[in-house]
């Protein structure tokens, strides 16, 4: 198959440019990217070529039920406490049906690897966790599965509790991870957890600094204990919404520490858009963490799907480039093509995965070609129709597939 004259973002790029060239002609055979040439058409691009997506942060065991628990409106606290009572009636057939509808949808709009969250409040394995187990072997090849246990902070003061957990996450092939806010004694506690992952060999995921609280610094501990720790493993943090409203000395300090600990920060615009911030008036404080800031010291975040028509975020879907494109207008990412790397590059570094996502020679040719020829019309609903393709054929029944 030829993709002829289509532009690929810097940021994509595997390969070394000749010249001022932009647009290139793409050959796929055998499932794969077999060369890319300049394209003699280098004034009229005709759409452009991205990486296959990576959702690095999405809660598919809670996805769709915002009709059950209603709408949170603004309050964090008021969701997970709607969550934590509906959590009791899930089964595992309730929860399968939820999960594949997730996955069908990342799946038709070109996401090639998913890392979900899975709430896990008590040292017992949630229902969730075999129905993922299921799920992860039933998509291999499709969508590349990966899990973390989404854990209050409190409870690894529990010592028992936390090794069960890590040991069951352990077996299951997942990532440790918890729920940090303003925790009382979180230095110790965070302790316990990098303790946990270094015993039994797990990277960390964590939800950290998930509001407007200048004072909240799960971040900055985070960092430090990984730099004193001299911990080997991928650390991820996502929210990290109270770096938006810290003073610039020491915000900028929090991300000059969390370049040097190597940790990797996740945007997740739409629920924290719809939650942090007043409801009372209109917000001003917007929730997005400090992307371009920490872009500035070599730390290139990733944006992500996060809640999907629950009671933290009752809107949405799993299409990355929706996303892309509420995180661009937020966070004034311009131009907009210099930062499609949130959404394939840095997250697929971020989960570890195989492939960078750098589009190259001899690549997988899990590809999207999108309408759009240029950034103005990146994030438009024209610009977003795409074509998907995995292992170097186009994926049918694609809802937005170009005409």
């Amino acid at each position: 198959m030829k993709l002829a004259a289509l532009r690929i973002p810097a940021p994509l790029r595997g390969f070394t440019v000749a010249g001022d060239a932009q647009v290139f002609d793409v050959t796929l055979a055998d499932g794969k990217v077999a060369s890319i040439v300049p394209s003699a058409e280098q004034t009229h691009a005709r759409g452009t070529l991205l990486s296959a997506l990576v959702e690095a942060h999405a809660h598919i065991d809670k996805n769709y039920t915002v009709q059950d628990v209603g709408a949170a409106q603004g309050n964090l606290f008021a969701a997970i406490d709607r969550m934590n009572k509906h959590r009791d009636s899930w089964t595992g057939e309730s929860l399968r049906l939820r999960m594949e509808r997730a996955l069908h949808d990342a799946w038709q709009c070109g996401t090639r690897a998913l890392r979900t969250h899975l709430d896990w409040v008590q040292p017992e394995p949630p229902a969730a966790l075999p129905v993922f187990e299921a799920l992860r072997e039933a998509w291999r090849g499709r969508v590349e599965l990966q899990f973390v246990s989404l854990t209050p902070l409190d409870l690894f003061a529990d010592l028992a509790a936390g090794e069960r957990i890590a040991r069951e996450v352990k077996r299951a092939g997942g990532v440790l991870g918890a729920f940090v806010y303003r925790n009382e004694g979180i230095v110790h506690k965070l302790g316990r957890v990098f303790d946990l992952a270094q015993q039994h060999g797990l990277d960390l995921d964590f939800h950290v600094d998930e509001g407007l609280d200048a004072e909240a610094g799960g971040l900055r501990s985070i960092a430090q204990l990984v730099r004193a720790r001299d911990f080997k493993g991928r650390v991820a943090c996502g929210h990290c919404c109270s770096l938006s409203v810290q003073d610039d000395a020491v915000a900028n300090e929090t991300l000059a520490l969390c370049a040097g600990a190597g940790l990797h920060i996740i945007a997740l615009p739409t629920t924290n858009l719809y939650l942090q911030g007043a409801w009372d008036r209109t917000p001003v404080q917007r929730g997005i963490t400090r992307i371009r800031e920490a872009a500035a010291r070599g730390l290139r975040a990733s944006l992500a799907t996060d809640n999907v028509q629950d009671a933290f975020y009752p809107y949405g879907s799993y299409d990355l480039l929706e996303t892309f494109g509420l995180g661009v207008q937020m966070a004034h990412l311009a131009p907009a093509t210099d930062w499609l790397d949130t959404v394939t590059v840095n997250p697929a570094k971020a989960l570890g995965l195989a492939w960078d996502g750098r589009i190259a020679p001899g690549c997988p040719a899990d590809l999207l070609v999108l309408a759009a020829t240029d950034e103005h019309e990146l994030i438009g609903p024209r610009g977003r129709q795409r074509t998907v393709i995995r292992a170097g054929e186009i994926l049918e029944n694609n809802p937005e597939k170009n005409p």
